[in-house]
């Protein structure tokens, strides 16, 4: 059932995938959504769509300007733009590397350097970065992508730290593998090699695999919409039985016995 005024959401990367279902449950309990996309995007299930480039810092400024304009305030921020990349950590050039962070983690940062001073003015405001079971565990021929949702992890826990005092908070939604478009905001590594050809390609049948199997993203905006309304929320929020589950591994098992697990979980032989 819906409910109304909850207030202004805005949801980054809002045009398909988790952003848009997201954008969309977010919409049916009240809030008004603004979502973002890089290219001009029709307006969809209530969603007002903005134009926004995450590595550009005047995208990014423009685009918040906009929606202040158009609604006079920000209650939410939902980080869900992004991109991954498969690949051996060897296999990528340190600029595309860089391109990555740019969006994963920059670009996180450019959002919410933007929307810090309406909330602080406004003494409220809830921000949602979101992570993945790669920002807790390691995932091979993903480097590069866990290392941006680690880097997730340690900034928006010290952003939390830093921004209650002000009545904001900060927190993170880590799903587990979930059915999007595989190949939707997936890059290759720009310098294969053949040393890594079998296993890189062992690697990405798997994770087609385990994407034909994962969690619908509903699953996700459900988890979004329990931190988005908790009254206290909780710093880390599990989207899903395997996020959860990992978590739980990740925590209580002693390392050795997880690196097994994961080598076995990888089909990894030596």
């Amino acid at each position: 059932m819906k409910t109304s005024n909850q207030g202004i959401a805005l949801v980054t990367g809002a045009s398909s995938g988790i952003g848009l279902v997201t954008a969309k449950s977010l919409a049916q309990i009240g809030y008004r959504v603004f979502g973002t996309s890089r290219k001009t995007t029709a307006n969809t299930a209530g969603i007002t769509m903005l134009v926004c480039d995450v590595t550009d810092d005047e995208s990014v400024k423009s685009m918040i300007e906009e929606l202040i304009g158009q609604a006079g305030r920000i209650d939410l921020v939902v980080n869900n733009a992004g991109v991954g990349l498969l690949g051996g950590a060897e296999e990528s050039s340190i600029a595309q590397v860089e391109r990555l962070f740019d969006v994963n983690v920059l670009g996180v940062v450019r959002v919410i350097n933007a929307v810090l001073p309406i909330m602080r003015e406004q003494k409220s405001g809830r921000i949602i970065n979101m992570s993945s079971i790669l920002g807790l565990i390691p995932s091979p021929f993903n480097a590069y992508y866990a290392s941006t949702k680690h880097a997730i992890e340690g900034y928006t826990e010290s952003l939390d730290h830093e921004v209650r005092r002000f009545g904001i908070r900060a927190v993170l939604v880590q799903p587990g593998v979930t059915r999007t478009a595989f190949e939707e905001n997936l890059t290759r590594a720009d310098q294969p090699m053949s040393v890594y050809a079998e296993d890189r390609a062992r690697s990405e049948g798997l994770m087609r695999k385990w994407v034909e199997t994962g969690d619908d993203p509903q699953v996700v905006a459900d988890t979004v919409i329990k931190a988005a309304t908790a009254s206290k929320p909780s710093l880390r929020y599990s989207a899903g039985k395997q996020s959860s589950q990992v978590r739980a591994l990740r925590r209580y098992l002693p390392g050795s016995v997880f690196d097994k697990i994961m080598r076995k979980f990888n089909e990894f032989t030596v």
